[in-house]
């Protein structure tokens, strides 16, 4: 059922009761018991340190979590900010509760909004004015975070979503998907009427969308150095499949939205980062190697006579390559991986059938890149893996953006 707000009446209720606000901080839950406390209490520090002459609003939307996390958040108070608990309404997902949070934002009348997520446990008092003062202080509309996170953090950061979106539209947005922002009134306003909310968008794919959208629709947008990411980080041989599908599924399902913008972008541009790039180590992450690597033969088996439609000779190739291999020599092309990426892009603009499969098809080759990129890493630093391997993949995605061009100048002829 679609809802035409993510608020509830209670909701409704309490904004009215606070009036208005200057800031708001919105922090999208589910499960959180273990952490949301010291998320609050930071954002507390924060708010009440930098901005104790500002109206403060905290929104804690709720993803109907079957832990105490509700509990524990309405007995973390604070005396200079107006607090709102409470569960979302429409699709379960990361989306929705942010749309709760850009409704919440449009009926206080912020000046400024950043979220935060809620299993965060390097945030500092610190962060809140690193994400709110590029706003207030700087005029820009979006503020990305810009971390220090390991190298087996943040996988489809690194290896699909940064590079793609680089690639695409010619912003070098370091951590397009890395779930602590800040936005504008006037983007807060735009997010909370876009026509979204019955997708993809309303579960994992919103970080994408709304890096998309900042990009495409001439807002200003900026980075901020914010330290060591370190949160519940997951093992992506277990844990980041769906994630993975509706993440992909809205990168691309994007790209028919700003065709005619991509299509004439050439090279990329950095944006402004602002802030003191800390010296900091993140915590390690643990990858199951031959987890990974399983799945990636498993879905081979699977899907091998799919992939062949799919890909161009040459692509297949190399993951038929890919599978073969012994696991102490896995390797894979940048280039290849590319075009293994464009390939699907192409085709899943043109799939009559079930998009959300064709990605789910494409998950295991993801799996496959993952035991590569592991392998030409294990002696690398994040320092070195960062410099040598995902940023020189990301260079090939543009440079091979070309061959996303070619393949859709053959069908249009």
């Amino acid at each position: 059922m679609a809802f035409d707000t993510a608020l509830r009446e209670y909701v409704l209720d309490r904004i009215a009761e606070i009036g208005g606000a200057d800031l708001l901080i919105g922090i999208p839950t589910y499960n959180s018991e273990g952490t949301i406390v010291g998320v609050m209490r930071e954002v507390y520090a924060g708010l009440e340190k930098y901005y104790s002459d500002q109206r403060c609003a905290l929104f804690v939307s709720d993803g109907g979590s079957l832990d105490y996390t509700r509990e524990m958040a309405q007995r973390t108070k604070s005396g200079h900010v107006a607090k709102i608990v409470a569960i979302y309404r429409g699709l379960a997902g990361k989306g929705t509760s942010l749309r709760a949070i850009f409704q919440a934002g449009e009926r206080l009348g912020v000046k400024a909004c950043a979220v935060f997520d809620s299993d965060l446990r390097s945030i500092t008092p610190e962060w809140v004015p690193g994400l709110l003062d590029p706003v207030l202080s700087h005029g820009y509309d979006f503020v990305n975070p810009n971390y220090v996170r390991h190298k087996y953090d943040g996988t489809i950061t690194n290896h699909i979503a940064y590079s793609v979106t680089r690639a695409l539209y010619g912003r070098r947005v370091r951590q397009p998907i890395g779930g602590d922002f800040a936005f504008s009134r006037k983007l807060n306003d735009f997010f909370a009427h876009d026509d979204v909310w019955d997708t993809d968008i309303a579960r994992f794919g919103v970080d994408i969308w709304m890096t998309t959208v900042a990009i495409n629709e001439g807002f200003r947008i900026c980075e901020t150095h914010l330290g060591a990411k370190i949160h519940d980080a997951k093992d992506p041989a277990s844990d980041l499949g769906p994630m993975f599908r509706q993440v992909v599924g809205t990168l691309f399902g994007m790209m028919r939205r700003y065709e005619k913008t991509w299509r004439t972008v050439r090279g990329s541009e950095a944006v402004p980062c602002l802030g003191v790039r800390q010296d900091v180590a993140p915590e390690p992450v643990h990858v199951n190697l031959e987890a990974l690597f399983d799945k990636f033969r498993v879905g081979y088996g699977h899907f091998h006579a799919l992939w062949r439609e799919i890909l161009s000779p040459e692509s297949f190739a190399a993951v038929t390559a890919l599978a073969s291999a012994r696991v102490p020599e896995l390797a894979l092309d940048p280039r290849d991986w590319a075009h293994v990426v464009y390939d699907f892009a192409y085709t899943y603009d043109r799939w009559a059938r079930d998009r959300y499969k064709l990605v789910e098809i494409m998950t295991p080759i993801y799996y496959g890149r993952l035991a590569a990129f592991v392998v030409e890493t294990a002696d690398m630093s994040t320092e070195e893996a960062e410099a040598r391997v995902v940023e020189r993949q990301a260079t090939v995605f543009e440079e091979e953006k070309r061959y996303l061009l070619e393949r859709f100048r053959q069908w249009e002829q």
